[in-house]
């Protein structure tokens, strides 16, 4: 009996290990130690078609090359990809087709937030990053991300079908974290609520705080740190674009503009 009882006791000890192993990742990150093919598949709850997209998600690294940070694909098409490349432009990749956003507001040694957006209904898709958005431009309009499609962090995909060939060369090298993912395009207010750490609504399609995931290669999960660089003896609560640890309070929409 005391044996049995004992064998319970780890069953369900394992059980519960492998559950924060998989979910559980408030106030935790994912950490990309070096340049190579490691990567992070997640798992949303349910896919569907998706006529509209907005991703968020903050990084921290000190490297000023191509990095890739986040990569929807269908079995038809390069999905939604976002990264960042020589420090000084950001990337998005709708479908086949992709833009370059110039000068936004990068910084190296320091935690950057960066949203993603796409309407297939009017093909607009826009950056943020640091509280700062881009121009408007025009990807993919009518088209649709079919319901197929998988999700990886730290690598994008050079090839359709789910042919997984990264190259390490534009890997993410750093920390990832507080990433979420809407089916819809978020408003200018509900945004800068992300970017500035304020309560805002979390992805229904991916939520960080209620993620399953799949690491792959050499892929740490630790607690976020906070500050870092120049701004490692200063409070969240300074920074602009994130105050760090989510804050209760609501973002004012009317101050968006002012």
């Amino acid at each position: 009996m005391e044996k049995l009882a004992l064998a319970l006791v780890l069953l369900i000890t394992r059980s519960q290990a492998l559950s924060e192993a998989s979910t559980g990742l408030r106030g935790k990150a994912f950490i990309f130690p070096m340049g190579s093919t490691a990567f992070v598949k997640l798992r949303p709850p349910g896919n569907k078609n998706l006529t509209a997209v907005t991703v968020c998600l903050r990084y921290f690294s000190d490297l000023s090359r191509d990095m890739d940070m986040f990569a929807l694909i269908t079995q038809s098409h390069n999905g939604f990809q976002m990264y960042a490349a020589r420090s000084k432009y950001h990337f998005i990749w709708v479908g086949d087709d992709y833009v370059w956003f110039y000068d936004m507001p990068h910084k190296q040694n320091e935690w950057n937030s960066f949203c993603g957006t796409w309407d297939s209904g009017t093909g607009l898709t826009q950056a943020w990053v640091n509280g700062r958005h881009s121009t408007r431009e025009y990807l993919f309009a009518g088209g649709s991300l079919e319901s197929s499609y998988s999700i990886i962090l730290a690598q994008k995909y050079d090839a359709q079908g789910f042919d997984l060939r990264f190259d390490a060369a534009q890997s993410f090298v750093g920390e990832l974290t507080d990433v979420h993912m809407w089916d819809s395009v978020l408003s200018p207010c509900e945004i800068q609520s992300y970017m500035k750490g304020m309560n805002f609504r979390k992805g229904n399609v991916i939520n960080w705080q209620d993620l399953e995931y799949i690491p792959y290669g050499n892929v740490v999960v630790e607690l976020q740190l906070k500050g870092g660089g120049a701004n490692q003896s200063r409070s969240y609560r300074d920074e602009p674009h994130w105050s760090g640890p989510v804050s209760r309070r609501t973002h004012d929409c009317r101050s968006v503009f002012t």
